[in-house]
């Protein structure tokens, strides 16, 4: 067990949602969250309800100089950065000749290259340190493919192909790689991707609640553990998925194609 007490944890899309609980109950722990999203008064707003040390900035993810900006100034005061956690992201799920290419360039942009321009940046002050952890919010989308989500499933498959990679280029550096990858979870995300609410109605017997998950996040930064599926059964679901994929894809169709 690793204790988070005095740890630097960088967190994206911290405004609301996973990002904004996990802080709440980071500083709970005694770790010293920084809070970053686009709306600096929505970050200001969540500011006044934590308890602690804290720093919030305004950060886009899709903007270098502004990462590049933030993370120079955590560096100046705490020295160290020890934990990212990148949650920033969105999803929109609509068929794919109702979706435009400029919404699947926006989100690829957002959910995939946003994590990759966050960790190129952190990583040397990880490496010149000689530890931390990286962690990826995916999605079971990335596991498993439904319908009306072409979008969305692409930037998660992206983002698990690019942690189980560099998981392995970084095996001998003292720093850990990890991914959740919750099923559908109640949050805002949903009132973007689902605006007519058909598909929480659908699945709202299945949907998590956004503490169950915060609280996985902070068992694996404790624990620092590399994969951590949710709900559990699902990652049991995910072997057998590999195991025969044409097949589930033909018998489970109509039962997913809730969107």
């Amino acid at each position: 067990m690793v204790t988070l007490a005095n740890k630097i944890v960088l967190i994206t899309g911290a405004s609301s949602g996973l990002g904004a609980r996990t802080a709440e109950m980071l500083a709970e722990k005694g770790a010293i969250p920084i809070l970053t999203a686009r709306s600096q008064a929505k970050l200001e707003q969540l500011s006044q309800q934590l308890r602690g040390e804290h720093r919030v900035f305004a950060m886009d993810v899709q903007q270098q100089d502004e990462i590049e900006h933030v993370v120079a100034k955590v560096i100046e005061q705490y020295g160290r950065i020890d934990i990212l956690l990148n949650n920033a992201g969105y999803g929109q799920f609509t068929a794919m000749l109702d979706t435009d290419l400029e919404q699947y360039e926006q989100m690829m942009d957002v959910n995939y290259m946003g994590i990759v321009r966050c960790t190129h940046t952190v990583l040397p002050h990880m490496l010149q340190a000689g530890g931390g952890q990286i962690l990826n919010v995916a999605s079971m989308a990335g596991k498993f493919a439904t319908a009306k989500s072409t979008s969305y499933t692409a930037t998660k498959f992206a983002v698990l192909g690019f942690t189980n990679s560099l998981r392995q280029e970084l095996r001998a550096t003292g720093i850990t790689v990890s991914a959740i990858n919750p099923g559908p979870i109640h949050t805002a995300f949903f009132e973007r991707a689902d605006p007519t609410g058909a598909y929480v109605s659908n699945v709202s017997g299945f949907m998590l609640s956004t503490d169950k998950v915060c609280r996985e996040l902070i068992r694996m930064m404790e624990k620092r553990r590399e994969e951590v599926d949710l709900p559990r059964y699902a990652g049991i679901a995910m072997r057998l998925y590999q195991l025969c994929p044409r097949l589930i894809d033909r018998l489970t169709y109509s039962f997913f194609d809730r969107k």
